[in-house]
């Protein structure tokens, strides 16, 4: 399949390549780049005007829950595991159609992460690619722990409470076990938990070393919650992979993550605090409650935080704890604007982190995240110009297309409708969105 005139962002750097073409063989880019460049195609190849569309590596969301229901906050483990899948099947559709291609999970509820990766990867259902999540891993009195003894049998859906260096080493050996690619640990708490606020360190060194340890000898990655300077610190020195949110670093905790800054990833998934404060009256909590000042600092020290990182070169992934009632699935693009307004990131920089460092976050054989030969097929066709607006990914019917593995999907916010595009179809996959009232593209059979 050969795309042409288009507009190509191939994520390698900073500029837009004006009428160019991407060359797709199987699920494997053979060429992209100007047009006037491309060699060697075989004359029999069909070819898609792209009518000047913009094309773009497709994104990762790397602070990823699909498994949760749009819940509330404090309701994550309340639907019945049944309902919980189907709803996760229409989330990873959702995702897809918004554009992320590939998903790292921070944690799924049950196992229902293992069972959607195989499915996806079986072809049965359309979604993202999928580095598969089990429960968090946390420890007695943490912001894991989250119900009273007498009713511990409910958190068996979201968390498992484990303690000291052994214990966690059979933890982790059970989610491998059962599938897991990535290990979640909780290694400090959240600002409304009952428990475990920022700050309190819920294992001792040790345990997170034994659990490190234990993973990466499984061929596992490691994800943590760690919102302080303290569990920043814990996360690096033990060599944590993904560090989620990291907002209150201090000159220690940065000068760890600088020479330690090829082997780690952070974000921020700020996308939660934005949305509690938005939204606090509707969650109970007064507009000058403490819980909404807290956040409003936490946000602040955020912000202070993300630019430190970002002048020194530190990792930083896009991804958002998306899931939630007054955050939820299909509003991720909503992180890119958030990293333009709040941490002074270009807009390039912004799709920098969603889609080269994403991949290399994904896979780190470099396989992914940009659009060049020999990487794998991923990219999203755009009415709009990402590099100019970074809001425009936020509207759905601006994703005309989207290209997972080589294989065209469409339509993925319509159910019952095929999502798979077949060759015969070809003509009407980059159809410009009603809102650019543009011309409906040609094929042009070799």
């Amino acid at each position: 399949m050969l795309i042409t005139n288009i507009r190509l962002f191939d994520g390698t750097d900073d500029n837009l390549i004006e009428d160019a073409s991407v060359w797709v063989e199987d699920n494997i880019i053979r060429y992209a780049g100007p047009s006037k460049d491309i060699k060697n195609a075989p004359e029999s190849i069909k070819s898609i005007d792209g009518n000047g569309l913009f094309v773009m590596p497709g994104m990762v969301e790397s602070h990823a829950h699909i498994s949760y229901t749009n819940n509330g906050p404090t309701e994550l483990d309340k639907t019945p595991v049944e309902e919980a899948m189907i709803k996760t099947v229409d989330n990873a559709r959702i995702m897809l159609g918004s554009g992320f291609t590939s998903a790292i999970s921070f944690g799924s509820v049950h196992r229902i992460d293992v069972f959607l990766r195989d499915a996806i990867n079986d072809g049965q259902i359309p979604g993202p690619r999928l580095l598969a999540g089990g429960r968090d891993l946390g420890a007695t009195g943490s912001n894991a722990d989250l119900y009273a003894d007498y009713a511990q049998l409910a958190i068996d859906g979201l968390g498992m409470i484990t303690d000291g260096p052994w214990a966690i080493r059979k933890a982790v050996r059970r989610l491998w076990k059962n599938g897991v690619d990535v290990v979640k640990v909780m290694i400090d708490g959240e600002l409304i938990s009952i428990q475990g606020k920022p700050g309190d360190l819920g294992y001792k060194d040790e345990e997170i070393e034994a659990l490190v340890d234990e993973a990466h000898r499984k061929d596992m990655k490691v994800a943590c919650h760690a919102r302080s300077a303290e569990a920043i610190k814990q996360a690096v020195r033990h060599g944590i992979d993904y560090i989620g949110h990291a907002n209150y670093i201090d000159d220690e905790a940065l000068e760890l993550l600088i020479k330690n800054k090829d082997k780690v990833f952070v974000g921020p998934a700020i996308a939660w605090e934005l949305a509690f404060l938005e939204n606090s009256e509707s969650l109970g909590y007064s507009k000058d409650s403490k819980e909404v000042a807290a956040y409003e600092a936490e946000v602040e020290a955020t912000i202070v935080s993300y630019k430190r990182m970002k002048e020194a070169g530190i990792r930083i992934l896009l991804g958002g704890d998306y899931g939630l009632d007054i955050a939820p699935h299909g509003t991720y693009a909503n992180d890119l604007e958030h990293y333009v307004k709040l941490f002074g990131f270009s807009n390039a920089e912004a799709l920098h982190s969603a889609t080269r460092l994403g991949g290399l976050a994904m896979k780190s054989d470099g396989s992914l995240g940009t659009l060049e030969e020999g990487k794998l097929a991923d990219l999203v066709v755009v009415d709009g110009n990402p590099l100019e607006d970074i809001t425009v990914l936020q509207n759905h019917e601006r994703i005309i297309a989207v290209m997972k593995d080589g294989q065209f999907y469409k339509d993925l916010f319509t159910n019952n409708k095929p999502y798979h595009v077949h060759d015969n179809q070809l003509g009407l996959i980059l159809k410009p969105s009603s809102i650019s009232r543009r011309e409906k593209v040609k094929v042009v059979e070799g």
